[in-house]
């Protein structure tokens, strides 16, 4: 039976990397955070106490929404500066063609 470390430790690398492979800290902040928010939840639940101050869970709410959305913000802008890149070289070739 093949090894499945290797194969998690990729898909971890992956889901904390942007569209050029680059670690994102936006990303990693924002699975960060949501982790610890969901481990204080799931904690209190269990113990059956209070979370802490509802102030601080709404922050460390808000800071994973936040990371993580514009992380997929910048993936949206980075597709539509492809496009335009692609359609300006289209037609600059197609503008040598024609002077040809």
């Amino acid at each position: 039976m093949s090894n499945p470390i290797p194969k998690i430790l990729e898909w971890l690398h992956k889901l904390a990397s942007d569209e050029n492979g680059s670690p994102s800290s936006k990303r990693v902040i924002g699975i960060l955070s949501s982790l610890s928010l969901i481990f204080v939840l799931l904690y209190s639940s269990i113990h059956e106490i209070k979370p802490l101050n509802d102030t601080i869970v709404n922050a460390v709410a808000l800071l994973a929404f936040g990371c993580l959305g514009l992380s997929s913000v910048d993936k949206f802008t980075a597709i539509k500066k492809q496009i335009k890149e692609a359609t300006s070289n289209k037609t600059e070739e197609a503008a040598e063609n024609t002077t040809n």
